[in-house]
Protein backbone atom coordinates (compact mmCIF):
# COMPACT_ATOMS: atom_id res chain seq x y z
CA UNK A 1 0.00 0.00 0.00
CA UNK A 2 1.52 3.32 -1.17
CA UNK A 3 2.26 6.16 1.64
CA UNK A 4 0.80 9.05 0.81
CA UNK A 5 2.01 11.50 3.25
CA UNK A 6 3.47 11.42 7.12
CA UNK A 7 3.96 13.80 10.10
CA UNK A 8 7.28 12.95 11.54
CA UNK A 9 7.29 14.17 14.94
CA UNK A 10 5.38 17.17 14.26
CA UNK A 11 4.97 20.15 17.12
CA UNK A 12 2.58 23.26 16.36
CA UNK A 13 1.71 25.90 19.32
CA UNK A 14 -0.36 29.61 19.42
CA UNK A 15 0.82 30.92 22.25
CA UNK A 16 0.74 28.53 25.52
CA UNK A 17 -1.99 26.08 23.85
CA UNK A 18 -0.15 23.13 22.60
CA UNK A 19 -2.40 21.49 19.80
CA UNK A 20 0.29 19.09 18.68
CA UNK A 21 2.85 17.47 20.93
CA UNK A 22 5.79 15.69 18.64
CA UNK A 23 2.67 13.93 16.60
CA UNK A 24 3.18 11.42 13.79
CA UNK A 25 0.93 9.74 11.41
CA UNK A 26 0.65 9.05 7.95
CA UNK A 27 -2.38 8.10 5.69
CA UNK A 28 -1.96 5.55 2.89
CA UNK A 29 -3.88 4.94 -0.24
CA UNK A 30 -7.56 3.96 -0.56
CA UNK A 31 -7.91 5.29 3.13
CA UNK A 32 -10.80 6.96 4.63
CA UNK A 33 -10.03 8.80 8.51
CA UNK A 34 -12.71 10.27 9.97
CA UNK A 35 -11.48 13.14 12.17
CA UNK A 36 -12.52 13.67 15.91
CA UNK A 37 -12.37 16.00 19.11
CA UNK A 38 -13.09 19.04 20.85
CA UNK A 39 -13.81 22.62 19.31
CA UNK A 40 -10.67 24.23 19.89
CA UNK A 41 -8.63 21.10 20.11
CA UNK A 42 -6.75 21.02 17.27
CA UNK A 43 -8.97 19.00 14.47
CA UNK A 44 -8.55 21.79 11.75
CA UNK A 45 -5.05 22.86 12.26
CA UNK A 46 -3.89 19.23 12.00
CA UNK A 47 -5.84 18.75 8.93
CA UNK A 48 -3.76 21.71 7.67
CA UNK A 49 -1.17 20.68 8.28
CA UNK A 50 -1.35 17.44 7.02
CA UNK A 51 -2.06 19.28 3.80
CA UNK A 52 0.47 21.31 3.55
CA UNK A 53 -1.32 24.74 4.19
CA UNK A 54 0.58 25.57 7.63
CA UNK A 55 4.05 25.00 8.67
CA UNK A 56 4.57 23.07 11.84
CA UNK A 57 7.10 24.99 14.62
CA UNK A 58 9.06 21.40 14.58
CA UNK A 59 8.90 18.50 13.08
CA UNK A 60 8.82 17.22 9.17
CA UNK A 61 5.61 16.87 6.91
CA UNK A 62 6.61 14.68 3.79
CA UNK A 63 3.87 14.16 0.76
CA UNK A 64 4.78 12.04 -1.96
CA UNK A 65 6.01 13.03 -5.07
CA UNK A 66 3.26 14.80 -7.29
CA UNK A 67 0.71 14.04 -4.75
CA UNK A 68 -2.21 15.80 -5.85
CA UNK A 69 -4.30 17.04 -2.82
CA UNK A 70 -7.61 18.56 -2.40
CA UNK A 71 -8.58 20.62 0.72
CA UNK A 72 -12.15 22.03 1.56
CA UNK A 73 -11.37 24.69 4.58
CA UNK A 74 -13.75 26.17 6.30
CA UNK A 75 -12.82 29.90 5.36
CA UNK A 76 -12.09 29.40 1.83
CA UNK A 77 -11.58 32.21 -0.33
CA UNK A 78 -13.82 32.69 -3.29
CA UNK A 79 -12.95 34.61 -6.49
CA UNK A 80 -15.05 37.47 -8.65
CA UNK A 81 -16.62 34.92 -11.28
CA UNK A 82 -19.47 33.53 -11.90
CA UNK A 83 -20.58 29.93 -10.27
CA UNK A 84 -20.10 27.93 -13.39
CA UNK A 85 -16.44 29.20 -14.13
CA UNK A 86 -15.47 28.41 -10.62
CA UNK A 87 -17.00 24.91 -10.58
CA UNK A 88 -16.16 23.85 -13.74
CA UNK A 89 -12.80 26.09 -13.95
CA UNK A 90 -13.12 26.70 -17.91
CA UNK A 91 -14.01 23.38 -18.87
CA UNK A 92 -16.30 23.69 -22.03
CA UNK A 93 -20.20 22.98 -21.71
CA UNK A 94 -19.69 19.69 -24.07
CA UNK A 95 -16.83 18.41 -21.88
CA UNK A 96 -18.60 18.51 -18.55
CA UNK A 97 -21.97 18.10 -19.24
CA UNK A 98 -20.60 14.49 -21.51
CA UNK A 99 -19.56 13.74 -17.74
CA UNK A 100 -21.88 11.74 -15.86
CA UNK A 101 -19.65 12.17 -12.56
CA UNK A 102 -19.19 16.05 -12.97
CA UNK A 103 -23.56 16.05 -13.86
CA UNK A 104 -24.30 14.27 -10.94
CA UNK A 105 -22.18 16.55 -8.69
CA UNK A 106 -23.92 19.55 -10.23
CA UNK A 107 -27.13 17.69 -9.50
CA UNK A 108 -26.06 16.69 -5.89
CA UNK A 109 -24.67 20.03 -4.39
CA UNK A 110 -26.13 22.75 -7.32
CA UNK A 111 -29.43 21.15 -7.93
CA UNK A 112 -31.70 23.73 -10.05
CA UNK A 113 -28.79 26.41 -9.90
CA UNK A 114 -28.36 28.94 -12.69
CA UNK A 115 -24.12 28.66 -13.61
CA UNK A 116 -24.56 31.78 -14.48
CA UNK A 117 -25.13 33.63 -11.39
CA UNK A 118 -21.61 35.54 -10.21
CA UNK A 119 -20.42 34.53 -6.83
CA UNK A 120 -20.51 37.58 -5.14
CA UNK A 121 -24.25 37.01 -5.45
CA UNK A 122 -24.16 33.82 -3.46
CA UNK A 123 -24.88 33.76 0.82
CA UNK A 124 -21.80 31.86 2.83
CA UNK A 125 -23.67 28.45 2.79
CA UNK A 126 -24.11 28.34 -0.85
CA UNK A 127 -20.55 29.47 -1.69
CA UNK A 128 -19.35 26.87 0.56
CA UNK A 129 -21.66 24.60 -1.58
CA UNK A 130 -19.77 25.44 -4.51
CA UNK A 131 -16.31 25.13 -2.76
CA UNK A 132 -16.87 21.50 -2.49
CA UNK A 133 -18.52 20.98 -5.87
CA UNK A 134 -15.35 22.60 -7.43
CA UNK A 135 -13.21 20.00 -4.97
CA UNK A 136 -14.93 16.97 -5.95
CA UNK A 137 -14.80 18.10 -9.99
CA UNK A 138 -11.51 17.70 -9.71
CA UNK A 139 -9.33 14.88 -9.65
CA UNK A 140 -6.96 14.03 -6.44
CA UNK A 141 -4.98 11.48 -4.73
CA UNK A 142 -6.07 12.99 -1.20
CA UNK A 143 -9.16 14.32 -0.60
CA UNK A 144 -9.36 16.69 2.93
CA UNK A 145 -12.60 17.76 4.01
CA UNK A 146 -13.32 20.07 6.96
CA UNK A 147 -16.53 20.20 7.95
CA UNK A 148 -18.51 19.05 5.35
CA UNK A 149 -21.81 18.75 5.76
CA UNK A 150 -21.95 22.29 6.68
CA UNK A 151 -25.04 24.39 5.11
CA UNK A 152 -26.33 20.71 3.86
CA UNK A 153 -29.23 19.21 4.47
CA UNK A 154 -30.14 15.78 4.96
CA UNK A 155 -30.70 14.89 1.25
CA UNK A 156 -27.88 16.41 0.93
CA UNK A 157 -25.52 14.82 3.07
CA UNK A 158 -27.02 11.57 1.81
CA UNK A 159 -25.99 12.57 -1.61
CA UNK A 160 -22.22 13.62 -0.57
CA UNK A 161 -22.13 10.20 1.77
CA UNK A 162 -22.77 8.18 -1.44
CA UNK A 163 -20.72 10.27 -4.12
CA UNK A 164 -17.61 9.94 -1.95
CA UNK A 165 -18.01 6.24 -1.13
CA UNK A 166 -17.54 5.81 -4.67
CA UNK A 167 -14.56 7.92 -5.10
CA UNK A 168 -11.35 6.52 -5.13
CA UNK A 169 -9.47 8.98 -3.72
CA UNK A 170 -7.72 8.41 0.29
CA UNK A 171 -9.85 11.02 2.66
CA UNK A 172 -9.49 12.70 5.73
CA UNK A 173 -12.61 14.38 6.82
CA UNK A 174 -13.46 16.50 10.19
CA UNK A 175 -17.05 16.76 11.14
CA UNK A 176 -19.15 16.39 13.81
CA UNK A 177 -22.18 14.66 11.91
CA UNK A 178 -21.46 11.05 13.86
CA UNK A 179 -24.05 9.49 10.74
CA UNK A 180 -21.93 10.65 7.89
CA UNK A 181 -19.04 9.48 10.02
CA UNK A 182 -20.37 6.11 10.10
CA UNK A 183 -21.31 6.66 6.55
CA UNK A 184 -18.04 7.24 4.80
CA UNK A 185 -14.93 6.16 7.47
CA UNK A 186 -12.98 3.53 8.08
CA UNK A 187 -10.35 4.84 10.84
CA UNK A 188 -11.42 7.74 13.19
CA UNK A 189 -8.52 9.99 14.49
CA UNK A 190 -9.50 11.58 17.69
CA UNK A 191 -7.61 14.41 18.18
CA UNK A 192 -7.19 16.43 21.44
CA UNK A 193 -4.43 17.29 24.41
CA UNK A 194 -1.72 17.74 22.05
CA UNK A 195 -1.99 13.98 20.79
CA UNK A 196 -3.52 12.08 18.13
CA UNK A 197 -5.33 9.09 19.43
CA UNK A 198 -6.16 6.54 16.39
CA UNK A 199 -8.91 3.63 16.36
CA UNK A 200 -10.31 1.55 13.38
CA UNK A 201 -13.61 1.56 12.18
CA UNK A 202 -15.59 4.89 12.13
CA UNK A 203 -17.60 6.49 14.50
CA UNK A 204 -19.59 3.76 16.07
CA UNK A 205 -16.43 1.35 16.26
CA UNK A 206 -14.40 4.38 17.49
CA UNK A 207 -16.95 4.42 20.63
CA UNK A 208 -16.69 0.80 21.48
CA UNK A 209 -12.83 0.72 21.18
CA UNK A 210 -13.02 4.05 23.47
CA UNK A 211 -15.19 2.63 26.09
CA UNK A 212 -13.57 -1.08 25.94
CA UNK A 213 -10.07 0.97 26.52
CA UNK A 214 -11.19 3.36 29.02
CA UNK A 215 -13.11 0.38 30.85
CA UNK A 216 -9.56 -1.72 30.92
CA UNK A 217 -7.45 0.90 31.59
CA UNK A 218 -9.66 2.91 34.25
CA UNK A 219 -8.12 6.45 32.91
CA UNK A 220 -10.62 8.14 32.40
CA UNK A 221 -13.36 9.81 35.19
CA UNK A 222 -17.04 8.23 35.71
CA UNK A 223 -18.64 10.76 34.39
CA UNK A 224 -16.96 10.58 31.10
CA UNK A 225 -17.11 6.53 31.10
CA UNK A 226 -20.73 6.27 31.90
CA UNK A 227 -21.49 8.45 28.56
CA UNK A 228 -19.53 6.87 26.55
CA UNK A 229 -20.91 3.59 27.13
CA UNK A 230 -24.66 5.43 27.28
CA UNK A 231 -23.38 5.87 23.40
CA UNK A 232 -22.79 2.57 23.07
CA UNK A 233 -26.13 1.40 24.41
CA UNK A 234 -28.12 3.64 22.17
CA UNK A 235 -25.46 2.26 18.88
CA UNK A 236 -27.24 -1.23 19.95
CA UNK A 237 -30.43 -0.63 20.75
CA UNK A 238 -31.25 2.50 19.62
CA UNK A 239 -33.98 3.40 16.95
CA UNK A 240 -35.15 1.15 15.07
CA UNK A 241 -34.71 3.36 11.65
CA UNK A 242 -30.89 3.09 12.25
CA UNK A 243 -31.01 0.12 10.10
CA UNK A 244 -27.77 0.31 9.09
CA UNK A 245 -25.89 0.34 12.41
CA UNK A 246 -22.59 -1.48 12.26
CA UNK A 247 -22.08 -5.29 13.31
CA UNK A 248 -20.03 -4.85 16.59
CA UNK A 249 -17.81 -7.39 18.74
CA UNK A 250 -21.21 -8.52 19.81
CA UNK A 251 -19.62 -9.77 22.99
CA UNK A 252 -17.53 -6.99 23.91
CA UNK A 253 -20.30 -4.53 23.54
CA UNK A 254 -22.46 -6.89 25.95
CA UNK A 255 -20.55 -7.11 28.43
CA UNK A 256 -20.08 -3.12 28.08
CA UNK A 257 -23.87 -2.44 28.67
CA UNK A 258 -24.97 -5.32 30.52
CA UNK A 259 -25.98 -3.04 33.62
CA UNK A 260 -26.49 0.19 31.50
CA UNK A 261 -30.16 1.16 31.84
CA UNK A 262 -32.04 2.21 28.17
CA UNK A 263 -31.20 5.54 27.00
CA UNK A 264 -34.67 6.94 28.28
CA UNK A 265 -37.26 5.78 30.01
CA UNK A 266 -40.05 6.57 27.71
CA UNK A 267 -43.07 5.89 29.63
CA UNK A 268 -42.29 7.13 32.81
CA UNK A 269 -41.06 10.61 31.47
CA UNK A 270 -44.20 10.78 29.30
CA UNK A 271 -46.32 9.56 32.55
CA UNK A 272 -44.71 12.96 34.32
CA UNK A 273 -44.83 15.30 31.10
CA UNK A 274 -48.02 14.74 31.50
CA UNK A 275 -48.49 15.80 35.33
CA UNK A 276 -46.88 18.99 33.98
CA UNK A 277 -48.54 20.02 31.16
CA UNK A 278 -52.12 18.23 31.30
CA UNK A 279 -53.89 16.81 28.61
CA UNK A 280 -53.53 19.91 25.89
CA UNK A 281 -49.92 21.37 24.76
CA UNK A 282 -50.25 23.08 21.37
CA UNK A 283 -53.23 22.33 19.34
CA UNK A 284 -53.74 23.49 15.22
CA UNK A 285 -56.53 24.19 13.78
CA UNK A 286 -56.92 24.11 9.82
CA UNK A 287 -53.86 26.66 9.67
CA UNK A 288 -52.61 27.74 6.67
CA UNK A 289 -49.66 30.14 6.03
CA UNK A 290 -48.88 30.94 2.15
CA UNK A 291 -45.82 33.39 0.89
CA UNK A 292 -45.76 35.01 -2.26
CA UNK A 293 -46.12 31.66 -5.28
CA UNK A 294 -46.43 29.06 -2.53
CA UNK A 295 -48.21 27.46 0.44
CA UNK A 296 -46.23 26.09 3.20
CA UNK A 297 -49.22 25.32 5.54
CA UNK A 298 -52.78 23.82 3.71
CA UNK A 299 -54.79 23.82 6.77
CA UNK A 300 -52.99 21.96 9.11
CA UNK A 301 -54.71 20.43 11.81
CA UNK A 302 -52.16 18.38 14.05
CA UNK A 303 -51.64 17.99 18.13
CA UNK A 304 -48.53 18.48 19.97
CA UNK A 305 -49.36 15.96 23.34
CA UNK A 306 -47.55 15.62 26.61
CA UNK A 307 -44.12 14.04 26.25
CA UNK A 308 -43.83 14.02 22.31
CA UNK A 309 -40.51 13.95 21.13
CA UNK A 310 -40.82 14.86 17.46
CA UNK A 311 -38.26 15.39 14.91
CA UNK A 312 -39.03 17.50 11.61
CA UNK A 313 -37.42 16.66 8.45
CA UNK A 314 -37.73 18.93 4.87
CA UNK A 315 -36.09 20.60 2.34
CA UNK A 316 -34.92 24.11 2.97
CA UNK A 317 -37.42 26.19 2.45
CA UNK A 318 -40.43 23.85 3.10
CA UNK A 319 -41.08 25.70 6.15
CA UNK A 320 -39.71 24.01 9.35
CA UNK A 321 -38.75 26.91 11.14
CA UNK A 322 -41.95 28.78 9.79
CA UNK A 323 -43.94 26.21 11.46
CA UNK A 324 -41.58 26.37 14.58
CA UNK A 325 -42.63 29.84 14.84
CA UNK A 326 -46.27 29.17 14.32
CA UNK A 327 -45.90 26.87 17.75
CA UNK A 328 -44.19 29.65 19.86
CA UNK A 329 -46.78 32.15 18.81
CA UNK A 330 -44.05 34.15 17.36
CA UNK A 331 -45.98 34.05 13.97
CA UNK A 332 -49.61 34.41 13.41
CA UNK A 333 -50.93 32.05 10.55
CA UNK A 334 -52.67 33.33 7.68
CA UNK A 335 -55.50 30.70 8.88
CA UNK A 336 -56.69 28.84 11.49
CA UNK A 337 -56.17 28.59 14.99
CA UNK A 338 -53.24 27.95 17.65
CA UNK A 339 -54.32 26.90 20.93
CA UNK A 340 -51.79 26.26 23.77
CA UNK A 341 -52.09 24.66 27.14
CA UNK A 342 -52.15 27.00 30.44
CA UNK A 343 -49.60 25.20 31.64
CA UNK A 344 -47.35 25.43 28.78
CA UNK A 345 -43.59 27.68 29.41
CA UNK A 346 -42.12 27.49 26.22
CA UNK A 347 -38.87 27.86 25.07
CA UNK A 348 -37.68 28.32 21.04
CA UNK A 349 -34.43 27.93 20.41
CA UNK A 350 -34.43 29.87 17.08
CA UNK A 351 -31.11 29.74 13.99
CA UNK A 352 -31.06 33.58 15.23
CA UNK A 353 -28.35 34.12 18.06
CA UNK A 354 -29.54 36.33 20.78
CA UNK A 355 -27.73 39.70 21.92
CA UNK A 356 -26.59 38.75 25.37
CA UNK A 357 -24.41 41.93 26.86
CA UNK A 358 -20.98 41.75 25.67
CA UNK A 359 -19.33 42.12 29.01
CA UNK A 360 -20.95 39.71 30.69
CA UNK A 361 -19.46 36.58 31.78
CA UNK A 362 -21.28 33.42 30.53
CA UNK A 363 -21.60 31.81 34.43
CA UNK A 364 -23.20 35.05 35.20
CA UNK A 365 -25.64 34.90 32.14
CA UNK A 366 -26.49 31.60 33.00
CA UNK A 367 -26.76 32.16 37.04
CA UNK A 368 -29.22 35.37 35.84
CA UNK A 369 -31.32 32.66 34.55
CA UNK A 370 -31.36 29.90 37.43
CA UNK A 371 -28.13 28.79 39.53
CA UNK A 372 -29.87 25.21 40.25
CA UNK A 373 -31.57 23.05 37.57
CA UNK A 374 -32.70 19.70 38.48
CA UNK A 375 -32.76 17.25 35.42
CA UNK A 376 -34.69 13.50 35.63
CA UNK A 377 -33.24 12.90 39.49
CA UNK A 378 -30.03 14.38 39.57
CA UNK A 379 -29.38 18.43 40.21
CA UNK A 380 -26.99 20.37 38.46
CA UNK A 381 -25.36 23.83 39.44
CA UNK A 382 -24.84 26.65 36.81
CA UNK A 383 -21.35 25.75 36.65
CA UNK A 384 -21.53 21.84 36.07
CA UNK A 385 -23.83 22.58 33.56
CA UNK A 386 -21.56 25.20 31.58
CA UNK A 387 -18.80 22.49 31.74
CA UNK A 388 -21.37 19.76 30.03
CA UNK A 389 -21.97 22.50 27.24
CA UNK A 390 -18.35 23.14 26.78
CA UNK A 391 -17.17 26.08 29.14
CA UNK A 392 -14.31 24.58 30.98
CA UNK A 393 -12.19 26.57 33.50
CA UNK A 394 -11.55 30.14 32.77
CA UNK A 395 -13.66 30.46 30.00
CA UNK A 396 -17.01 30.87 32.23
CA UNK A 397 -15.52 33.84 32.95
CA UNK A 398 -14.69 34.98 28.93
CA UNK A 399 -16.45 38.19 28.21
CA UNK A 400 -19.43 37.09 26.23
CA UNK A 401 -17.86 39.66 23.57
CA UNK A 402 -15.01 37.41 23.00
CA UNK A 403 -16.81 34.27 22.65
CA UNK A 404 -16.63 32.36 19.12
CA UNK A 405 -20.33 32.22 17.45
CA UNK A 406 -21.01 28.25 18.30
CA UNK A 407 -19.74 28.95 22.02
CA UNK A 408 -22.58 31.76 22.02
CA UNK A 409 -25.04 29.31 20.65
CA UNK A 410 -24.22 26.55 23.35
CA UNK A 411 -24.67 29.25 25.49
CA UNK A 412 -28.14 31.04 24.13
CA UNK A 413 -29.26 26.72 24.57
CA UNK A 414 -28.34 26.73 28.38
CA UNK A 415 -30.35 29.14 29.04
CA UNK A 416 -32.96 28.35 27.80
CA UNK A 417 -32.61 25.20 29.61
CA UNK A 418 -31.99 26.32 32.75
CA UNK A 419 -35.09 28.04 32.82
CA UNK A 420 -37.03 24.73 32.97
CA UNK A 421 -39.60 25.02 30.15
CA UNK A 422 -41.99 22.08 29.41
CA UNK A 423 -42.35 22.61 25.94
CA UNK A 424 -38.86 22.75 23.97
CA UNK A 425 -38.58 24.05 20.44
CA UNK A 426 -35.32 23.15 18.62
CA UNK A 427 -34.27 24.90 15.57
CA UNK A 428 -30.88 23.50 14.23
CA UNK A 429 -29.49 23.00 18.01
CA UNK A 430 -26.45 21.02 16.45
CA UNK A 431 -24.53 23.57 14.89
CA UNK A 432 -21.08 24.37 16.03
CA UNK A 433 -21.43 21.52 18.83
CA UNK A 434 -18.89 19.04 18.51
CA UNK A 435 -19.21 15.54 19.15
CA UNK A 436 -18.22 14.90 22.99
CA UNK A 437 -20.55 18.61 23.53
CA UNK A 438 -23.48 16.75 21.47
CA UNK A 439 -23.07 13.80 23.67
CA UNK A 440 -23.95 15.92 26.85
CA UNK A 441 -26.66 17.60 25.43
CA UNK A 442 -28.27 14.32 24.38
CA UNK A 443 -27.81 12.62 27.85
CA UNK A 444 -29.39 16.23 29.28
CA UNK A 445 -32.35 15.54 26.82
CA UNK A 446 -32.55 12.06 27.34
CA UNK A 447 -34.01 12.46 31.21
CA UNK A 448 -35.60 15.67 30.36
CA UNK A 449 -39.54 15.43 30.48
CA UNK A 450 -41.29 17.60 28.71
CA UNK A 451 -42.52 18.12 25.03
CA UNK A 452 -40.04 18.33 22.06
CA UNK A 453 -40.09 19.71 18.37
CA UNK A 454 -36.52 19.30 16.52
CA UNK A 455 -35.48 20.71 13.63
CA UNK A 456 -32.16 19.38 12.49
CA UNK A 457 -29.76 17.84 9.51
CA UNK A 458 -27.85 16.04 12.01
CA UNK A 459 -30.09 12.81 11.34
CA UNK A 460 -27.69 10.50 14.48
CA UNK A 461 -28.79 13.63 16.46
CA UNK A 462 -32.84 13.77 15.21
CA UNK A 463 -33.31 9.75 15.27
CA UNK A 464 -31.16 9.75 19.36
CA UNK A 465 -33.61 12.64 20.34
CA UNK A 466 -36.68 12.18 19.24
CA UNK A 467 -39.13 9.15 18.75
CA UNK A 468 -40.97 9.93 15.74
CA UNK A 469 -40.54 11.81 12.67
CA UNK A 470 -42.54 13.81 10.49
CA UNK A 471 -41.87 15.70 7.40
CA UNK A 472 -43.28 18.70 5.68
CA UNK A 473 -42.92 17.12 1.89
CA UNK A 474 -44.24 20.20 0.13
CA UNK A 475 -47.85 19.70 -0.19
CA UNK A 476 -48.76 21.74 2.94
CA UNK A 477 -49.29 19.18 5.08
CA UNK A 478 -47.65 16.93 8.00
CA UNK A 479 -46.23 13.41 6.36
CA UNK A 480 -45.81 10.54 9.57
CA UNK A 481 -42.76 8.61 8.78
CA UNK A 482 -43.10 5.25 10.16
CA UNK A 483 -39.54 4.48 8.69
CA UNK A 484 -37.49 7.63 9.68
CA UNK A 485 -35.47 9.76 7.98
CA UNK A 486 -34.69 6.84 5.22
CA UNK A 487 -38.29 6.75 4.26
CA UNK A 488 -37.60 10.76 3.79
CA UNK A 489 -35.10 9.98 1.74
CA UNK A 490 -37.14 7.29 -0.19
CA UNK A 491 -39.99 9.95 -0.63
CA UNK A 492 -38.05 12.42 -1.83
CA UNK A 493 -35.99 10.26 -4.73
CA UNK A 494 -39.51 8.84 -5.66
CA UNK A 495 -41.14 11.60 -5.75
CA UNK A 496 -42.14 13.48 -8.94
CA UNK A 497 -41.84 17.38 -9.99
CA UNK A 498 -39.25 17.64 -7.48
CA UNK A 499 -39.16 21.32 -5.31
CA UNK A 500 -36.44 23.21 -6.91
CA UNK A 501 -35.19 26.00 -4.43
CA UNK A 502 -33.48 28.91 -6.33
CA UNK A 503 -30.27 30.34 -5.14
CA UNK A 504 -30.70 32.82 -2.41
CA UNK A 505 -34.00 31.83 -1.47
CA UNK A 506 -35.97 31.42 1.94
CA UNK A 507 -39.19 30.79 3.61
CA UNK A 508 -40.20 34.28 2.10
CA UNK A 509 -39.51 33.86 -1.13
CA UNK A 510 -40.05 30.16 -2.81
CA UNK A 511 -40.76 29.69 -6.39
CA UNK A 512 -42.31 26.11 -7.16
CA UNK A 513 -43.96 24.48 -10.47
CA UNK A 514 -47.85 24.61 -10.44
CA UNK A 515 -49.30 21.26 -10.13
CA UNK A 516 -52.81 20.17 -10.50
CA UNK A 517 -53.55 17.64 -7.10
CA UNK A 518 -54.76 13.97 -8.15
CA UNK A 519 -57.73 14.73 -5.33
CA UNK A 520 -59.15 17.48 -4.29
CA UNK A 521 -58.40 19.96 -1.42
CA UNK A 522 -61.23 18.35 0.39
CA UNK A 523 -60.46 14.61 0.12
CA UNK A 524 -56.68 15.83 0.96
CA UNK A 525 -57.70 17.47 4.10
CA UNK A 526 -59.83 14.12 4.99
CA UNK A 527 -57.29 12.21 4.20
CA UNK A 528 -54.47 13.82 6.22
CA UNK A 529 -57.32 13.90 9.07
CA UNK A 530 -57.38 10.38 9.28
CA UNK A 531 -53.63 9.41 9.09
CA UNK A 532 -53.22 11.61 12.36
CA UNK A 533 -55.78 9.58 13.70
CA UNK A 534 -53.82 7.01 13.44
CA UNK A 535 -50.74 8.45 14.08
CA UNK A 536 -52.16 8.90 17.64
CA UNK A 537 -53.96 5.56 18.01
CA UNK A 538 -49.83 4.33 16.89
CA UNK A 539 -48.67 6.40 19.84
CA UNK A 540 -50.88 4.99 22.26
CA UNK A 541 -50.63 1.54 21.38
CA UNK A 542 -46.82 1.79 21.30
CA UNK A 543 -46.69 3.16 25.03
CA UNK A 544 -49.24 0.15 25.72
CA UNK A 545 -46.43 -2.05 24.22
CA UNK A 546 -43.81 -0.81 26.44
CA UNK A 547 -46.07 -1.44 29.78
CA UNK A 548 -47.33 -4.72 28.54
CA UNK A 549 -43.47 -5.79 28.00
CA UNK A 550 -42.29 -4.42 31.76
CA UNK A 551 -45.43 -6.08 33.43
CA UNK A 552 -44.70 -9.20 31.56
CA UNK A 553 -41.22 -9.06 32.61
CA UNK A 554 -42.57 -8.70 36.34
CA UNK A 555 -44.93 -11.55 36.23
CA UNK A 556 -42.62 -13.84 34.74
CA UNK A 557 -43.32 -16.58 36.91
CA UNK A 558 -46.99 -16.07 36.73
CA UNK A 559 -48.41 -18.33 33.97
CA UNK A 560 -52.01 -16.99 33.93
CA UNK A 561 -50.90 -13.30 34.36
CA UNK A 562 -48.34 -13.82 31.57
CA UNK A 563 -51.17 -15.32 29.32
CA UNK A 564 -53.28 -12.54 29.61
CA UNK A 565 -50.71 -10.16 28.78
CA UNK A 566 -49.44 -12.57 25.97
CA UNK A 567 -52.97 -12.21 24.53
CA UNK A 568 -53.12 -8.46 25.04
CA UNK A 569 -50.18 -7.85 23.30
CA UNK A 570 -50.94 -9.97 20.48
CA UNK A 571 -54.42 -8.28 20.19
CA UNK A 572 -52.08 -4.92 19.93
CA UNK A 573 -49.89 -6.00 17.43
CA UNK A 574 -52.36 -7.27 15.46
CA UNK A 575 -54.36 -3.45 15.48
CA UNK A 576 -51.08 -1.88 14.92
CA UNK A 577 -50.71 -3.95 11.37
CA UNK A 578 -54.33 -2.67 10.30
CA UNK A 579 -53.47 0.77 11.28
CA UNK A 580 -50.56 1.01 9.44
CA UNK A 581 -52.35 -0.69 6.24
CA UNK A 582 -54.91 2.41 6.75
CA UNK A 583 -52.15 4.79 7.16
CA UNK A 584 -50.17 3.82 3.60
CA UNK A 585 -53.77 3.35 1.74
CA UNK A 586 -54.40 7.56 3.49
CA UNK A 587 -50.71 7.96 2.02
CA UNK A 588 -51.04 6.82 -1.50
CA UNK A 589 -54.45 8.72 -2.17
CA UNK A 590 -52.88 12.04 -1.23
CA UNK A 591 -49.98 11.13 -3.11
CA UNK A 592 -47.04 11.61 -0.41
Amino acid sequence: MTNLVNLQDVSLAYGPLVLLDKVSLGVDEGERIGVVGRNGGGKSTMISVLAGRTEPDSGRVVHNRGLRVGFLHQRDDFPDSTVGEFVLGGRAEHEWAGDARIRDILRGLLGGWDLDVPMSGLSGGERRRSGLARLLVDDHDLVILDEPTNHLDIEGIAWLAEHLRGRPESLVVVTHDRWFLDAVTTRTWEVGRGTVERYEGGYAAYVLAKAERDRQAAAEEDRRQNLMRKELAWLRRGAPARTSKPKFRIEAANQLIANEPPVRDSVELVRFASSRLGKTVIDLKKVSVAIPDRTLLDELTWQLGPGDRVGLVGVNGAGKSTLLKILAEEREPDSGTVRTGRTVKLAHLSQNVAELDPTARPLQAVMDVREHITIGKRDYTASQMLEKFGFRGERQWTPIGDLSGGEKRRLQLLRLLMDEPNVLLLDEPTNDLDIETLTELEDLLDGWPGSLVLVSHDRYFLERITDRVLALMGDGGLAFLPGGVDEYLERREASAGEVTVPLGASETAVQEPAATPAVSQAERRAAQKEMQRVERRMDKIAKREEQLHEQMAAAAEDYTRLADLDAEARTLASEKEELEMVWLEQAELIGD
